[in-house]
């Protein structure tokens, strides 16, 4: 995955912090775990293009020249405060959505866990959504987008996808995600994005736990966007419910196998 094509601070600890993954991380050659292994072999490695791909890539070609203005709504990404800004749909496509890699990394990782429900905290414009919803068609998606006008478009691109799996809820993540967690029986999959303060991140994480179990996979996006972000993927990483972690860079991927060693794990993507 193209370091300088990803959207994150481009500071001089960032590029350190991914230099020592590069040279740290493992291929699924050198993990000894075999659910780990089977996990980077069959799913994380599998780089096949499937119709799906094609069918969204269509779509966020569309939104990289759609050059309606909206109103954005920042709820987190380091500030506790409201900001909006004035944005051409085609700057936020092409700033904020995750490139195809990562958001068929994504697909891959949900549709592998075929879970029955699955959350996302952070809908953007809806790209990654739809590719939940293209993996899973059985699931039963909620997302959350905290801006209404970026929600808005989201929807246009969830309708003319077909994503008839997902309902999108728009509003602040602290009210509603707990909320939907305390009505949800069990959490199959949840990718939390969109929020990258430590605390945030910590409180979502803590918020999960009481429906988390052997099956669960929880996506934290940006591990390493900032030191608070560093700190909250160690702290969730530490937690005693957690056995088994995978730090792909990008994303860090947490699971609650119950007998099995706590490891942790660092793979290159």
């Amino acid at each position: 995955m193209a370091l300088f094509s990803y959207f994150c601070p481009m500071n001089t600890q960032f590029f350190v912090d991914y230099l020592k993954h590069r040279l740290t991380a493992k291929s699924r050659h050198g993990t000894h775990s075999p659910f780990v292994y089977k996990l980077a072999d069959e799913v994380i490695y599998d780089f096949a293009a499937t119709q799906d791909y094609q069918t969204i890539e269509k779509q966020r070609k569309k939104l990289l020249n759609d050059d309606r203005f909206i109103t954005v709504t920042d709820l987190g990404a380091g500030s506790h405060l409201n900001k909006n800004n004035r944005k051409q749909v085609k700057t936020i496509a092409r700033n904020a959505l995750k490139k195809p890699s990562l958001a068929q990394l994504l697909y891959r990782l949900s549709r592998y866990s075929q879970p029955k429900t699955l959350i996302e905290l952070g809908t953007c414009l809806g790209i990654t959504t739809s590719y939940f919803s293209k993996a899973c068609p059985g699931a039963e998606i909620t997302t959350i987008e905290g801006c209404p006008q970026t929600a808005a478009v989201a929807q246009e691109n969830l309708n003319a996808l077909g994503c008839g799996n997902v309902q999108l809820l728009t509003g602040n993540f602290d009210h509603i995600f707990p909320e939907l967690v305390k009505t949800t029986p069990r959490l199959d999959f949840v990718y939390i994005d969109g929020n990258h303060r430590k605390d945030a991140t910590i409180a979502y994480f803590e918020t999960c736990l009481p429906k988390v179990y052997e099956g669960t996979m929880l996506v934290f996006d940006d591990i390493y966007w900032s030191a608070g972000m560093k700190e909250a993927w160690e702290q969730i990483k530490s937690h005693p419910d957690v056995t088994v972690t995978v730090d792909l860079f990008w994303i860090g991927l947490v699971f609650f196998k119950k007998g099995q060693a706590k490891e942790h794990f660092r793979l290159k993507v």
